[in-house]
């Protein structure tokens, strides 16, 4: 039987260390901001080989409009492309900018990714189906039931009961914390920001920029 629970979600952003050199590029094919490091990937949600040459985050807000549009325009282009012929792979990190069902919905989602990783990328596109089409993404819509019942409806084996209670006791917390350094350390102002290793690209949506900046990135190595 389905646990519904009603949780507060506190996430603090953690104080960043270090220094990151920061070079605004532009070039008739891509425009970006360029750091001295890409994010550190160990341990977040990947799609595709954890080996693969280049690697594309993803700082995305289930909340976000954007983001769903994103997941539903310009993932399958990059996944078809790159990701599935082994170039390229996809890491996600939860970027809270809409408050406590930001939380949550990162909450349960590093739950997913931590017990039931084949079912994470599944459990990521269910969140953003169940987002309203008609409605203010500012409205509540995500809540412990709303979670529960995507993972419900997936022909997955997680656990709805671990994860109804990873996210009653906040277990993945310090995951998200961690999310949210990356966010400041990396200067992420709106969602979804999509990175080319080490390159902030200006515009998520420019399939072909996106794409020259891989193709540049792959004849660097």
């Amino acid at each position: 039987m389905k646990r519904i629970v009603l949780i507060s979600v506190a996430v603090f952003i953690l104080a960043v260390g270090g220094f990151l050199v920061v070079e605004s590029i532009s070039t008739p094919e891509v425009n970006g901001v360029e750091y001295s490091e890409a994010p550190d990937m160990e341990g977040q949600p990947i799609k595709g080989e954890a080996d693969a040459q280049i690697t594309i985050t993803e700082f995305g807000d289930y909340k976000c409009p954007s983001c769903k549009a994103w997941d539903e325009e310009i993932l399958p282009k990059l996944d078809k492309e790159f990701i599935q012929t082994g170039q390229v792979n996809l890491v996600y990190v939860n970027t809270l900018f809409h408050g406590q069902e930001s939380g949550l919905a990162a909450l349960a989602s590093e739950s997913v990714w931590a017990n039931h990783p084949e079912s994470f990328w599944a459990f990521h596109s269910g969140i953003y189906r169940e987002q309203p089409d008609i409605q203010s993404h500012d409205d509540p819509w995500v809540t412990p039931e709303t979670l529960i019942d995507v993972a419900h409806s997936l022909d997955s084996e997680i656990d709805l009961e671990n994860l109804a209670i990873d996210m009653i006791e906040q277990t993945y917390v310090d995951y998200v914390q961690r999310d949210m350094a990356l966010v400041e350390k990396y200067e992420v102002s709106q969602t979804p920001t999509i990175m080319v290793d080490n390159l902030k690209l200006e515009d998520p949506f420019n399939y072909e920029q996106l794409k020259k900046a891989i193709e540049q990135k792959l004849e660097e190595r």
